[in-house]
């Protein structure tokens, strides 16, 4: 039977390792230093406390990281100083760099790392949650077995440390990001009474922009028009004292596109061009 330690057991992590332990995994925990809400959601999925950190370490085959990304590096660290020898799994929302860091800080120990995402809402019998792992083929293939069969579907990346993490903060980067423009932009309708219209046009589109990727060589082309309709926006929302950074930010990535004008173009280039330092 594998053992499994979960680090802080918040609502994703203790849903996560909970599925693990449904397949017959032993999970255990360190409570110390953690909060009635955390030990309740440990009590309830049947972890097992460990006595302490250390403890936690010596006794488990894979160690599953999923905190808040301020902290990934220390916890790693303090993991590290317990010279762990297992599978360390960070399934944080980090970047590539951080992984990196992290690998460095595991360096001096045995432990193998993977780097691992989670895409979805906390994994239950209604819900299923995919799991992104990059790294090591052995120690990948040994954390996605533990899931084999759950709600939470492990999807193997081929390449090293690092992938899992870019697909988290490339997903992240449009989802979380939209749901705030959505905002801002329905509280700019609100503010003059067209809330019903903006939702009127809104429930005519069926399908996501982060998917029309062939779209995008037509938004640079059309970015030269684009951007200042954004500064425009920017403007609008200053007069209600609304946020304008996410517009502002809009527009400085057309910007970038602002010698594209009308050109035709295919997706590389105009990636390309979005990826070029302004002089």
């Amino acid at each position: 039977m594998t053992t499994l330690g979960i680090l802080h057991p918040g609502s994703m992590g203790a849903a996560v390792a909970a599925q693990a332990k449904a397949r017959g995994a032993e999970v255990l925990w360190s409570p110390a230093g953690r909060s009635a809400a955390t030990k309740a959601r440990a009590d309830e999925a049947g972890f097992t406390p460990a006595s302490s950190l250390g403890e936690l370490v010596q006794r488990s085959d894979v160690i599953l990281s999923l905190c808040p990304p301020a902290s990934a590096e220390e916890v790693a660290a303090s993991v590290a100083a317990e010279a762990f020898s297992g599978i360390y799994v960070d399934a944080n929302a980090i970047s590539p760099a951080s992984m990196a860091m992290i690998s460095v800080i595991l360096m001096r120990t045995d432990a193998q790392l993977v780097d691992g995402s989670v895409i979805g809402s906390p994994p239950s019998t209604a819900k299923t949650t995919r799991l992104y792992l990059s790294g090591a083929g052995a120690a990948v293939q040994t954390v996605a077995e533990l899931f084999e069969g759950t709600a939470v579907h492990a999807h193997v990346l081929e390449g090293d440390i690092g992938k899992a993490s870019a697909l988290k903060l490339s997903y992240s980067t449009f989802q979380k990001t939209s749901r705030i423009l959505a905002a801002v932009s329905y509280a700019l309708a609100h503010d003059w009474g067209v809330e019903e219209d903006l939702l009127d046009i809104a429930r005519g589109r069926t399908t996501s922009y982060l998917t029309e990727i062939d779209y995008f060589p037509k938004v640079a082309a059309r970015a030269w028009r684009w951007a200042p309709e954004m500064r425009e926006a920017e403007s609008a929302l200053g007069e209600t004292c609304l946020p304008t950074e996410l517009v502002e930010a809009a527009a400085a990535v057309m910007e970038r596109w602002g010698d594209a004008k009308d050109l035709p173009m295919d997706l590389p280039e105009a990636l390309t061009r979005l990826h070029r330092v302004l002089d």
